[in-house]
C-alpha cells in the first residue's frame, strides 16, 4: 500500500511539472524518472487493446512519438484531422492513459496532416493548433507563439536528471529525394540526398537543440518521430539527409552531451539499434511502432540493428536504475511481454 501511495505521489508531482511551459525550472524538481513508456502509430478507427498493458506497467511518464492519430487532410478546414482527434477521445484506454499518466507528445506525418509531409505542407499552421488543443497546451505555451512543436523537459534532481527532447522533423524539413526504383530493396521510397541546402530541423530548431544539449543532465532521451540510426532501407529516416544526420552527431559532440539515447516511431515495426560515430560514446535507438498499426511482413537489412525486427503491436518501456547506473530498453507486446530488450550501462554512454 505504501509503494502505491508513493507512486501516486510521484505521478501527481510529475503531472504538475509536465504541465508547465518547456524548460521550466519547476520541471527540474524531484522525483527522478525511473519508468517511462512510449509508442507511436495508433489508428483511431482500429481497436487499441494495448493500452491495458501500458497502464499495467504503471509508467511515470508516457511519450507519444507521432501518428498519435491518422488524420491526413488537404483542405484548410482540416476535417479529417478534426474527426481523427474526436474519434481518439472516444477510445477508453487512450483517454484513461491521458487522464492518469503524465505525458508528452510530438507529431509525425499522419497527425501533421500529410503522408511523409514536410515544410511545404500548406496547412501545417492549422495542424499545429489542433495538436496543441488536443494535448491541452495552455495559452502561454511557447509552442503557440513559435513555428513548429519541438519541446524539452529536464526532470529530476542533480545526479539523476533526465532530459527529454522532442524534435519536430516535419515543420521545417526539406523535400525528400524520390527514389528511381520505387519498391526496390533499400530504395523503397527515397534516396539519400547530399544537397547541403537541405534541412531536417531548420535554422532556429538547430540552434535551440544545441542550447538544450548544453543544459545539465545525466541522461538525454531524444525523440525523433523518424528513425535516426537505422540503415538498410529507403523509407523516411535521417539517412535521407546524410549531412543533417552527421550534423546531429556533431552537435551532440560539440555540446559535450553524454547519456544520449534516441527514440523513434513511424515504421510500424519495433527494433533496437546501436551506432558509434567518431568522437562520440555509443548511441542507442529504440524504434517503437505501432501501438496498433503493424507491418507484419517487415523484412529489411539491419547493419547496426541489435537482433531481429519485431513485427507486432508494441510499446516501448524504459527502466532507469539510477543506483545501478543502467538503462533497460524493452519492446513489449500488447500483453505486456518483453519481445526485444537491451541493457545499457550508463558509463558506456557517458
Amino acid at each position: 500500500m505504501l509503494s502505491i501511495m508513493l507512486r501516486r505521489r510521484t505521478v501527481t508531482r510529475l503531472m504538475a511539472a509536465l504541465s508547465l511551459a518547456p524548460a521550466s525550472a519547476a520541471a527540474q524538481g524531484r522525483p527522478p524518472l525511473t519508468r517511462i513508456t512510449l509508442g507511436s502509430c495508433a489508428k483511431q478507427t482500429m481497436p487499441q487493446p494495448i493500452w491495458d498493458a501500458v497502464l499495467d506497467w504503471r509508467p511515470e511518464l508516457f511519450i507519444f512519438m507521432g501518428d498519435n492519430v491518422y488524420g491526413d487532410f488537404n483542405s484548410a478546414d482540416a476535417t479529417g484531422l478534426k474527426r481523427a482527434y474526436d474519434r481518439a477521445r472516444q477510445i477508453a484506454g487512450y483517454e484513461r492513459l491521458r487522464n492518469a499518466v503524465p505525458h508528452l507528445a510530438v507529431w509525425d506525418d499522419h497527425d501533421y496532416g500529410a503522408n511523409d509531409g514536410g515544410a511545404n505542407f500548406a496547412h501545417k499552421a492549422v495542424s499545429k493548433e489542433l495538436f496543441l488543443d488536443f494535448w491541452n497546451a495552455p495559452p502561454t505555451d511557447i509552442r503557440r507563439s513559435r513555428e513548429g512543436i519541438y519541446d524539452s523537459r529536464v526532470i529530476g534532481p542533480p545526479g539523476m536528471r533526465a532530459q527529454i527532447i522532442l524534435l519536430d522533423v516535419r515543420w521545417f524539413r526539406s523535400p525528400l529525394r524520390v527514389t528511381d526504383q520505387r519498391g526496390a530493396a533499400g530504395k523503397e521510397r527515397y534516396l539519400p540526398d547530399p544537397d547541403p541546402s537541405k534541412t531536417m530541423l531548420g535554422t532556429v530548431q538547430w540552434a535551440w537543440l544545441a542550447a538544450e544539449l548544453r543544459k545539465p543532465a545525466e541522461l538525454r532521451l531524444i525523440v525523433s518521430s523518424t528513425q535516426v540510426l537505422a540503415e538498410g532501407h529507403g523509407w523516411e529516416r535521417w539517412g535521407n539527409f546524410p549531412l543533417e544526420r552527421q550534423k546531429l552527431f556533431d552537435t551532440i559532440r560539440e555540446a559535450g552531451a553524454k547519456g544520449v539515447v534516441f527514440f523513434s516511431g513511424d515504421r510500424h515495426i519495433g527494433a533496437l539499434y546501436r551506432e558509434q560515430p567518431d568522437g562520440l560514446h555509443p548511441l542507442y535507438e529504440m524504434t517503437s511502432s505501432g501501438l496498433n498499426m503493424v507491418y507484419w511482413a517487415a523484412k529489411e537489412p539491419g547493419p547496426n540493428r541489435l537482433g531481429a525486427l519485431y513485427a507486432g503491436a508494441n510499446f516501448g518501456a524504459v527502466d532507469i536504475d539510477w543506483r545501478e547506473r543502467k538503462v533497460v530498453l524493452a519492446l513489449r507486446d500488447d500483453s505486456g511481454n518483453t519481445r526485444r530488450s537491451v541493457t545499457i550501462p550508463m558509463d558506456e554512454i557517458g
